[in-house]
């Protein structure tokens, strides 16, 4: 494993945060459309309904975000609470089912003139801002169908979204998995470094070697010149000294080239 793929690790599971979510922001609308719903339609007192609703829809969103915050480092937790979450609001839709039967509302269904409308406007938007002004203006009847409409999209983006998990889990592992195999990658990566460096050291060591052997050899050639050089010298100063010595006796013995050179000097 290459140092670029070892860096490209994490032992925390990356992802998107879940502030970026449709998810989230959806299930952010939904609450918010909840706690309107209850104050406008419901009574504020003696009726359970109201804490009911509210805290399912505000379940639904924590767990989102409190599931997406453990899912970087673990899956299971993860999957366990968006499964919170998806039965919160699971029990939400029942409760906005309920509401429109006990007072003898219309469930909008496909065959309902304006349900294609409402499913597009909802499928598209996700945040509460796009919701806010008119929640207020919406008759009981309409705004218990956006609830619902809304609790069923987000049943489908949780299923999607579990779905995704696990197949994140499938491909990285969980946590464990993820540090034995950072740790490992960091291992190899060591290793591979090592035997890098042996390789170098031994590329080195056998050019050392040749040098040593080069300069061994340019002695040899250094000591055989010398040698040589001196033989010839030696060889040249032993005629030099016989022609010296012969030049001397032919002096002491009166030969023409003594007194030529006698004759030379005086001259």
């Amino acid at each position: 494993m290459t140092e670029k793929n070892v860096e490209s690790l994490h032992v925390m599971r990356t992802g998107s945060r879940w502030q970026d979510l449709h998810l989230y922001r959806k299930s952010d609308t939904l609450y918010q459309l909840t706690v309107v719903f209850c104050r406008r339609f419901l009574p504020l007192h003696g009726d359970r309904t109201v804490d009911q609703m509210v805290q399912a829809a505000r379940s639904g969103k924590q767990n989102i975000v409190e599931g997406s915050e453990n899912g970087k480092t673990s899956t299971e937790m993860e999957l366990k609470l968006l499964n919170v979450a998806r039965s919160s609001i699971s029990e939400l839709r029942e409760d906005y089912k309920d509401h429109l039967t006990a007072r003898g509302m219309e469930q909008w269904d496909t065959q309902h003139p304006r349900y294609a409308k409402l499913r597009e406007f909802t499928r598209k938007r996700n945040s509460w801002e796009d919701y806010r002004d008119f929640a207020n203006r919406c008759t009981e009847e309409e705004l218990s169908n956006l609830g619902l409409t809304l609790c069923y999209q987000m049943d489908s983006m949780l299923n999607r979204y579990l779905k995704s998990v696990e197949q994140h889990f499938i491909t990285e592992g969980g946590l464990k998995e993820r540090m034995h195999k950072m740790r490992t990658g960091y291992r190899q990566q060591q290793d591979e470094e090592f035997r890098q460096l042996q390789l170098e050291n031994e590329a080195l060591r056998q050019e050392c070697q040749a040098l040593r052997q080069s300069l061994a050899a340019a002695d040899a050639r250094y000591n055989d010149l010398r040698a040589r050089a001196l033989k010839a010298y030696n060889g040249q100063k032993a005629q030099i000294e016989e022609l010296q010595a012969q030049l001397e006796r032919r002096k002491g013995a009166g030969s023409p080239e003594a007194d030529l050179d006698s004759c030379y000097w005086k001259l």
